[in-house]
């Protein structure tokens, strides 16, 4: 009898402590940059696996294209779900064309507000140079992503995540002339962006011919269809290189409306829906896949480790972390269109 009793007691004492720690309860710690961490306990009906710490940290991104730009918008998704696992604030900020002057201004602002780190694209270093310094100085860790191999170094900028330009350029040369190509023109959307006049160096060096650049503007898709058609009609070559989807669309357009689609070898940097698809169709020979997605998201992983243990992965001797470039061809397209609609590629 007195054995019943006693389990009795045992088991309603279980029971409130258990009510005690409910769902809500949370764990607090210090993290090693001396801010308060605090992992939140499962809500769902799950057993708590999905918890994330959540930490003190603000981060500022400042890019020189738009989250409204297709492939913007894949950077900032990147850089948003790099805020929900890492549990820190991310703020994404760019000027409203590609603008130095404003994109200078921007930095300026972010770094006045004092973020925990900085994450900054440096398409034209000699005109971002004094506010990036100036971050620096001011003890924010900079990270610099897309743009920027070649420079972020002398900047005091601690790791670069991208691509090398002029290298992807090459690639894309080299692959044009086994194709047999003899003549091209580099489609430039943003003439005066350090990394995409590279990738046209490249492409003409890897081509071994002289090219044309043709600049367009990425707002303007029926203007830039247009150019491309009075291009191939004063010239007419073997190859087109585009550097983006804005100058992918409208010069495939173009081929199609001139009756060259197939006769005139194109291929594009970076991905989307119709890009992919084109490339399934054959109309297009290949895209260079820089993985804009992780650009977005490692700077942000990167940031918040480096507060919490001083730690950072370096990628190679020349601090670059390579994303890309990866070529995307007919064989992997296909699979590759569910996560370009998606958002993640």
């Amino acid at each position: 009898m007195k054995r019943s009793v006693w389990l009795v007691l045992l088991l309603a004492f279980a029971l409130i402590v258990g009510a005690c720690g409910g769902d809500d309860e949370a764990d607090t710690t210090t993290t090693a940059g001396g801010d308060t961490a605090t992992t939140a306990a499962d809500s769902g009906d799950g057993d708590g696996g999905d918890a994330v710490t959540q930490r003190g940290f603000r981060f500022v991104v400042v890019s020189h294209g738009q989250a409204s730009d297709p492939f913007w918008s894949v950077a900032a998704n990147g850089a948003t779900a790099a805020g929900d696992d890492m549990g820190v604030t991310v703020e994404y900020q760019a000027p409203g064309t590609f603008d130095m002057v404003e994109m200078s201004q921007i930095i300026d602002a972010a770094v006045a507000s004092q973020p925990d780190g900085l994450v900054v694209s440096i398409p034209d270093a000699d005109a971002l140079a004094d506010s990036i310094e100036a971050a620096v100085a001011a003890g924010i860790p900079v990270i610099s992503m897309n743009s920027g191999s070649d420079d972020f170094a002398r900047l005091g900028v601690l790791v670069h995540v991208g691509q090398t330009e002029y290298a992807a350029g090459l690639i894309a040369g080299q692959r044009f002339a086994a194709e047999g190509v003899g003549s091209a023109i580099c489609i430039n959307q943003e003439v005066g962006n350090t990394a995409l006049d590279d990738r046209c160096q490249g492409f003409e060096d890897g081509l071994g011919v002289e090219v044309d650049v043709i600049p367009v503007d990425l707002a303007d898709p029926t203007g830039t269809q247009e150019t491309v058609n009075g291009a191939l009609q004063a010239n007419p070559v073997e190859g087109i290189l585009t550097l983006g989807p804005t100058g992918a669309i409208p010069t495939l357009a173009a081929l199609t409306e001139s009756g060259n689609l197939g006769t005139v070898k194109l291929a594009t940097f970076d991905l989307g829906p119709e890009v992919l698809q084109a490339i399934v169709d054959g109309n297009m020979l290949f895209a260079i896949d820089q993985a804009q997605y992780l650009q977005g998201y490692l700077p942000i992983v990167l940031l918040t480790k480096y507060l919490e243990t001083g730690a950072l992965p370096l990628g190679s001797v020349d601090r670059v972390m390579l994303t890309g470039p990866q070529i995307v061809t007919a064989d992997v397209a296909g699979d590759v269109i569910q996560y370009s609609e998606q958002g993640l590629r």
